[in-house]
């Protein structure tokens, strides 16, 4: 094995080591009552949250540098958001108690298990009920919804409401204009 491809293995394995001890502190940083300690902390760790957003209590991270969240969000308590690959969120979005993003999973169908990444994008105005579950490459549109406990493994149609594992259409809210605010961070929450 040549000097050069050791050496960029070690490289590599000592930034994973710490960007793991990085996720470590922002999970123990995750449990502190205080909105504002927890979104200096996220930012800290490279994450852009906009003006007004709230991250409540218990959130899980992997690579907080890959994931930007804009203003007049909530992200509720529990939740995961996995940054391994662009993890994008917009405005005036509101994420339930355990709502999970994950951009990343094995490939099952490969014999090396290899791990596949692909973005997500979340657009204005979206609402991800409580424990539903977004996978890689999934882009939801401008104001749609989210059941509770949907496992989205495809995109969603701007204004759409989707439910049911694998998600599907079940209607549409019918609105064309958005103008509503998500409401003020819960300092202790």
């Amino acid at each position: 094995m040549k000097t050069e491809s050791v050496m960029t293995r070690i490289a590599r394995r000592i930034s994973t080591v710490w960007l793991e001890f990085v996720v470590f502190i922002l999970h123990l940083g995750g449990s502190v009552p205080c909105h504002h300690f927890r979104r200096f902390l996220y930012r800290l760790a490279g994450m852009k949250i906009g003006k007004g957003t709230s991250v409540h209590m218990g959130l899980r991270l992997y690579n907080p540098r890959n994931i930007s969240i804009g203003d007049d969000t909530v992200i509720g308590e529990e939740s995961v958001l996995d940054g391994r690959a662009t993890l994008r969120i917009g405005n005036h979005v509101a994420f339930a108690t355990g709502v999970k993003l994950y951009n990343s999973q094995h490939d099952i169908h490969s014999p090396t298990f290899q791990a596949i990444s692909a973005p997500i994008i979340v657009d204005d105005y979206v609402f991800i009920g409580p424990s539903a579950i977004i996978l890689p490459g999934v882009h939801i549109g401008k104001g749609a919804v989210v059941g509770a406990q949907a496992v989205v493994t495809k995109d969603v149609a701007p204004d759409s409401i989707v439910a049911g594992v694998p998600a599907k259409e079940i209607g549409k809210r019918g609105l064309s204009e958005y103008s509503y605010k998500i409401g003020r961070a819960a300092w202790f929450r």
